[in-house]
């Protein structure tokens, strides 16, 4: 029989390090696309961003790449694939190939309203797909047989959060059973705003009266800030500013807005000061800028909304933005009417930028538009030309184009000028829009009645202009960042902060579970406290995940003489001296360890 459990023993070590060692070798690269609502109820179509952008920072393991959410963005516009349309499978397919992804999650939702007492409910079904395969992910029963099992759940909709911990789990669950964490760890960690707070946001967005609506947004930020001081509930006040905009409180807006762009700013400071890459909301960041930008321009404040709009252009490729900001330029050059060097630099900048739009967007024509008038008051009139005539050939019937292709063909002397100035004359008859255009352009040459063309894009719309650049350093590897967060550790609990030193160290084991010296400093941290059974769970946890934790085994040994348990005594000094024959703390253990044996 003994035989018989050694053999066994010895299969099982060698199955272990197996695993191990392909789970290391094949580590997946995963992608989520935003869940499909079928509820055929379009208010509800937050719900499938947000299931691809938790599910993004949830799958962030050690063995587990995860392409961005807004990496995911890049290739699908870099491929054509609309945003705003959710793909098929096949084109899903080819997206995730495209981002080098070997595991795609997609999903779908159903949302049941409130009714009465009855809460909003939701049900969701996600699938894992094996990408280089093209079939869904499947698992071997103990009999042997294969199936494929989607995750499937239904919960209240205020308690997205939780089914968003317990769908990331069962992924990493059906692709590897030996979690060295549970499934409420992965909850808790999903569970990132405060329970109330969360609660109160999901009201706001579900109720349609817009006073309860603000007023529940208001107690959100207040119910988030109560339970993180430092923090701002930027979900609560991105709604808060759209809800003010509406309703055209544009003083109100902008300071929610504003809100937005402080806690993204605080988010990348705090990950800077922690030596850690940002993981912050972008595009949050990006929607409230540009809107502000907006308001700024819409209330003739150009150089404000050129202030606001220059670093979203400088850190995002964004081809509104782009567009916006050159029009901005454009129109704040010519309202310049002291200063002509500050005039020409704004028209230059606008220029730069309407360039780039239309070279971002060569198909949008009032991107073409906007640049060929800018074109066309710079005097540079063949470039001019060559804008104009693609709006044309997509807007037929559009007179402004026409009289400003007129004028810049007349500059070249150009004999078409005159046919065309004719289709002006034809499609700027209302109010006697031709007449009175060329009254101006008659008595001083000037085009001051055109404006340039920004349509503000819709919210439902705006993921399909905020395509984020991720130009910044290399991603360093998780590795670099635990030996980081690990050195603070140590010097944290070297100087009796004990307390700073455990909320380091839970941080680490959120991202790095296995890490065997985060549990034997705590566990140095409980024994110092007098707690020493759990001193003895850390230390031995520690020395599970890496036996040669030499630190661990001496305090093991030393609980065990205050215990009186001589064997343990024994072995922890044996396995430490075995680590490090020289290190002086095991040579005192095993010293110990021969008196307490006697």
């Amino acid at each position: 029989m003994l035989k018989n459990f050694l053999y066994l023993l010895i299969l099982l070590s060698f199955a272990f390090v197996s695993i191990n060692a392909q789970t290391q070798n094949n580590a997946d690269t995963v992608m989520i696309l935003p869940f499909e609502n079928t509820s055929d109820k379009p208010e509800f179509n937050w719900v499938g961003e947000s299931f691809a952008l938790s599910l993004s920072e949830l799958l962030k393991l050690p063995s587990i790449n995860v392409v961005p959410n807004s990496q995911r963005k890049i290739v699908q516009q870099r491929l054509r694939i609309p945003l705003t349309n959710l793909p098929s499978l096949a084109t899903s397919l080819k997206l995730a190939r495209e981002a080098n992804a070997t595991l795609l999650i997609s999903g779908r939702y159903n949302i049941v309203p409130a009714q009465g007492d009855t809460a909003a409910t939701l049900n969701v079904i996600a699938k894992i797909i094996r990408v280089n395969e093209g079939r869904f992910l499947n698992e071997e029963l103990p009999d042997g047989r294969r199936i494929t099992r989607d995750i499937n759940l239904n919960d209240a909709l205020g308690n997205l959060q939780t089914m968003q911990g317990q769908i990331a789990y069962q992924i990493l669950y059906q692709r590897d059973k030996a979690l060295p964490f549970s499934q409420n760890q992965l909850i808790e960690t999903a569970n990132k705003v405060p329970g109330r707070a969360f609660e109160a946001y999901i009201k706001g967005l579900l109720t349609p009266a817009l006073e309860a609506r603000e007023n529940y947004f208001k107690n959100a930020m207040r119910l988030y800030t109560e339970a993180t001081p430092d923090g701002t509930f930027a979900d609560a006040a991105l709604e808060l500013g759209h809800l003010y905009l509406n309703q055209r409180k544009f003083a109100e807006s902008i300071d929610s807005f504003e809100r937005v762009i402080n806690a993204n700013q605080q988010c990348k400071a705090k990950a800077k000061g922690e030596n850690k890459i940002a993981q912050c909301n972008d595009e949050s960041f990006a929607e409230s800028s540009f809107y502000i930008g907006l308001i700024q321009w819409q209330k003739d404040n150009y150089e404000q909304a050129l202030a606001v709009l220059r670093p979203l252009a400088e850190d995002l490729k964004l081809t509104s933005v782009y567009n916006v900001l050159g029009a901005i330029a454009v129109q704040a050059s010519r309202a310049e009417k002291k200063n002509e060097a500050k005039s020409a630099a704004l028209l230059n900048e606008g220029l730069e930028l309407l360039k780039r739009a239309a070279e971002s967007a060569p198909e949008d024509v009032n991107i073409r538009f906007n640049y060929g008038m800018g074109l066309f008051l710079a005097g540079d009139y063949p470039n001019s030309s060559s804008q104009f005539k693609p709006v044309l050939a997509a807007s037929p019937r559009d007179g402004e184009a026409y009289y400003l292709l007129s004028k810049a063909l007349a500059a070249q002397n150009d004999v078409t000028a005159p046919a065309v100035d004719n289709q002006a004359r034809t499609f700027l008859t209302l109010n006697n829009r031709y007449a009175n255009l060329e009254k101006e352009w008659l008595r001083s040459k000037t085009i001051g009645d055109l404006n340039l063309r920004v349509e503000q894009p819709q919210r439902k719309d705006f993921v399909s202009v905020v395509l984020i650049r991720k130009n910044a350093l290399p991603v360093q590897t998780a590795v670099n960042e635990t030996e980081g967060l690990l050195a603070q550790a140590r010097t944290l609990f070297k100087n009796g902060n004990d307390d700073e030193a455990m909320a380091i160290l839970r941080r680490v084991l959120a991202g790095e579970p296995m890490s065997a010296e985060s549990y034997s400093i705590l566990g140095k941290i409980h024994l110092r406290r007098g707690d020493r059974d759990q001193a003895v769970s850390s230390f031995k946890t520690a020395i599970f995940w890496d036996n040669r934790q030499i630190d661990a085994h001496v305090s093991l040994g030393k609980i065990y003489i205050d215990k009186g348990d001589c064997l343990q005594v024994k072995n922890y000094s044996a396995s430490a001296i075995e680590i490090s024959p020289e290190n002086q703390d095991a040579i005192a253990l095993q010293r110990q360890a021969e008196r307490c044996s006697k």
